[in-house]
């Protein structure tokens, strides 16, 4: 079976780094907030241009510790893609406040600024307070940042991007990063950058949110780093040293990974826009490609993956239900009684191998099959929603 992303060849090719790098903590023995930790921060702001960065313990938790820096409370609107995955409504639950979702756009699959403004409104019709905005750069493109920020400022609200699939690319000419005041990122393991745990981090331009950030990180400590002297209710947030230290070699090959995850995606568009549509990205933006997603006859996709699988190749349904229609949010509000984008796109999507490490050989196998499946089956993409 071929991998779906491979991370055993990526760890072959810096394992003595790696090793090196492990055996150095184990002799300082700074296990927690080693300095490690504090040179990998300094590292991604340099790649990014972000301000200031502060690693966590995980994606999920960077978005959080930004929502508790923000107040979020009770009352409060936070507009999210329903498109995506659960983390991001998640920790808008986890603060009381209600997740408003919004429908995504059918070529980038990002949020669709139209939807936003009639949720902000459906969020005022129902007496919520619009708060702020988290769109997603869903399977490694940044959301249309221009168009978000400009309904943000008519209405006074917040944008937090959340980029745990995006870190890497670029928007505009721009690193994602630093393209609005606050960014998230994850280094979960199959992540564009990933360790070999959990990890995550936030990226922000605001000083006084990245001192609230730092307490907030290391349960509510005070301006002197105590974690004795609590001014505030925080969270054990923190990055261990181990996951660092991996990250910053990880961090030395990344760059060309993006090139040659880009060559995979130019290979893989350029065979197959005859059988399926192939993902589209905005001009002037670069994907991190953390997934390859193609659009598919949804009354074949099934078909399509069974034969895959047969053939040795892996596929993945990213997502196969959209968070409104999933039981632990259907009580949320949605900006229309439908978002019929989101509900067509989990009947069409399929991801096929993405990682910076498949040869020629194996894309050409991997084409190939997919055509004569498309064949076999008569698929056609003209007749893909939406």
């Amino acid at each position: 079976m071929i991998p779906f992303i491979d991370l055993a060849t990526q760890q072959k090719r810096i394992r003595p780094q790696i090793e090196a790098a492990l055996l150095r903590i184990l002799d300082h023995g700074a296990y927690i907030m080693g300095p490690e930790t504090h040179a990998l921060e300094t590292q991604l702001s340099s790649f990014c241009g972000a301000q200031y960065t502060l690693s966590c313990s995980n994606g999920t938790d960077a978005l959080a510790l930004v929502l508790r820096a923000k107040n979020v409370r009770p009352g409060d609107a936070i507009f999210v893609p329903s498109f995506t995955f659960a983390a991001t409504a998640e920790v808008v639950a986890w603060m009381g406040a209600s997740a408003v979702f919004i429908d995504v756009l059918p070529d980038t699959f990002n949020m669709d600024p139209i939807s936003l403004e009639k949720g902000i409104d459906r969020a005022k019709t129902l007496g919520l307070h619009p708060s702020g905005i988290i769109p997603v750069d869903l399977f490694g493109q940044a959301a249309d940042y221009d168009a978000l920020t400009r309904i943000a400022n008519k209405h006074g609200l917040w944008v937090m991007a959340d980029a745990a699939q995006s870190f890497g690319g670029t928007y505009k000419g721009r690193k994602i990063g630093a393209l609005v005041e606050t960014t998230t990122t994850s280094f979960y393991p199959p992540k564009p950058l990933g360790c070999y745990g959990d990890g995550g981090a936030v990226f922000t331009e605001n000083k006084d949110i990245f001192d609230v950030l730092q307490s907030l990180r290391i349960h509510g400590q005070g301006s002197e780093g105590d974690k004795y002297k609590n001014i505030r209710i925080g969270i054990n947030g923190r990055m261990d040293t181990l996951q660092a230290a991996i990250l910053i070699e990880k961090l030395t090959i990344f760059p060309e990974e993006i090139s040659l995850r880009q060559k995979v995606a130019d290979r893989y568009s350029a065979a197959l826009r005859d059988v399926a549509i192939p993902p589209f990205v905005a001009p002037g933006c670069q994907s991190a490609w953390a997934q390859y997603t193609l659009k598919v006859d949804p009354e074949k996709r099934q078909d399509i993956m069974d034969e895959l699988k047969k053939a040795g190749i892996p596929s993945v349904i990213y997502y196969p239900l959209p968070l409104h229609h999933q039981e632990a949010y259907k009580a949320y509000p949605c900006a229309t009684p439908t978002l019929p984008v989101s509900e067509s796109l989990a009947n069409c999507v399929l991801s096929l191998p993405m990682h910076p490490y498949l040869e020629p050989e194996t894309q050409d196998h991997i084409i190939k099959t997919f055509c004569n499946i498309a064949t076999k089956l008569k698929v056609s993409p003209k007749k893909e929603v939406p």
